[in-house]
């Protein structure tokens, strides 16, 4: 997984040095705010309560962000010395290569993106992928809907996909699971992906006060479990990440579509607003 990365360019501080102006776009309903890095594949960058300040996403680099990320096998890449797997990445390349935005448009509260993605590796705008996403706002909820194409001829071994990897600020240390029975787990993940199954479609990144109201959930039904770390190096890198995965291959032809929600609260309020969303969601379109 993409851990490895982003531990590297924290040491190495390669990264930090690369900036340039960006282009955000924001929907904002009163309640949340939710903002879109058009210079990073449109991916989600920004989540807060309306006229807040305190944003509780992390967009140190493109591959951070809330987007998705695919795998197929390995194709003779490598990332910095290193073997690398075939990796379309929403938001660009390790070298902060920007995705190539095809379609961008925005009306009414909700925003859609046509996009090609970037190898995480070369930093090679990949032709056989064709990535969609489609924002919007309703109540105190971002909803976010998603698909990829593969129009690639190859037929790949089923990987982990993050649907979608989710980065965080390092403030939120606490990652929230229940059990089927809706009981809250409080885990303190370290510096290696760990892995958990997903009783429950939803995580929430807090901290330890399950009643501190600046908690982030993100509900994702599609999820078979979750992989999870955090990077403590204590510098404006450090963050907190959790990727939806469910394994499956890359086919020839293949279409993949499917629903992110992001709420903001309380550990428990966010588990009662998702706890609804179980029978009642609806994506953005």
């Amino acid at each position: 997984m993409k851990w490895i990365a982003f531990l590297l360019l924290v040491l190495g501080g390669s990264l930090a040095a690369q900036t340039k102006a960006e282009q955000w776009l924001y929907l904002d309903n009163g309640q949340v705010r939710l903002g879109l890095n058009l210079s990073a594949g449109a991916c989600v960058g920004w989540f807060s309560h309306s006229h807040s300040s305190n944003n509780l996403l992390n967009a140190y680099d493109v591959g951070r962000y809330l987007q998705q990320a695919w795998y197929g096998d390995a194709d003779g890449s490598d990332w910095d010395g290193k073997p690398w797997n075939l990796n379309p990445v929403q938001g660009g390349a390790w070298r902060n290569e920007p995705s190539e935005i095809l379609e961008s448009s925005q009306q009414q509260g909700r925003h859609y993106v046509r996009l090609r993605p970037r190898h995480w590796a070369t930093g090679q705008l990949l032709n056989d992928f064709t990535f969609e996403q489609w924002a919007c706002l309703q109540g105190g909820l971002a909803r976010l809907r998603y698909v990829m194409h593969y129009h690639g001829s190859a037929t790949h071994k089923a990987r982990h996909q993050e649907l979608p990897a989710l980065y965080v600020g390092p403030q939120l240390d606490t990652l929230w699971l229940a059990d089927a029975q809706g009981v809250l787990s409080a885990l303190k993940p370290g510096g290696r992906n760990e892995y958990h199954k997903l009783a429950q479609p939803w995580l929430i990144w807090g901290r330890d006060d399950r009643d501190q109201s600046q908690a982030l959930g993100m509900w994702c039904p599609h999820a078979e479990q979750v992989t999870v770390f955090r990077v403590r190096q204590g510098n404006r890198a450090d963050c907190s990440y959790a990727a939806a995965l469910r394994t499956m291959a890359l086919t020839p032809g293949m279409r993949y579509e499917y629903n992110a929600t992001l709420a903001i609260g309380s550990v428990q309020q966010i588990q009662q607003v998702f706890s609804k969303l179980n029978q009642t969601a609806s994506s953005c379109k």
